[in-house]
């Protein structure tokens, strides 16, 4: 079976990575470099939009560019545990639960500035008082 030979926009559209994104994968070695032809022009293959996949995807899970890398190394050896990956996701649900903890904190705090907030004048407003910190100021003004 021959492989296609895609250029960059061509890839973009059929992965759904902009170009820019695609470039940046491969300065930073995450996707290989295609082959060129004689007039230097890149040309992708269907292992490019494979690959361009997976890390689309994982980067909407919330996985870093480390992690894609591992999961795209472990991926190649489909005989292999999976218990190297499964370590690598469960790694990662538990800063997705720290990170909804921290903000569901940052939301009832917001609720709290927003709902004492009088909407008259700003000298008597919660949400200034809170981001300007005026206790602070008061102990500078002494």
């Amino acid at each position: 079976m021959q492989q296609q030979k895609l250029a960059i926009g061509v890839l973009s559209q059929q992965s759904g990575c902009n170009i820019q994104t695609i470039r940046h994968y491969e300065s930073i070695g995450l996707l290989p470099p295609p082959k060129r032809t004689d007039g230097n022009h890149r040309l992708y293959s269907d292992y490019h939009i494979n690959l361009l996949v997976f890390i689309r995807r994982g980067r909407e899970l919330g996985f870093s560019i480390e992690d894609i890398r591992e999961l795209f190394e472990l991926s190649k050896n489909l005989d292999a545990s999976c218990e190297k990956a499964s370590a690598i996701a469960k790694r990662h649900l538990e800063k997705i639960k720290k990170d909804k903890a921290s903000l569901s904190a940052l939301e009832k705090e917001l609720s709290v500035i927003i709902n004492t907030c009088p909407n008259e004048k700003n000298a008597t407003c919660s949400i200034i008082d809170a981001l300007s910190d005026k206790s602070k100021k008061k102990e500078v003004e002494a």
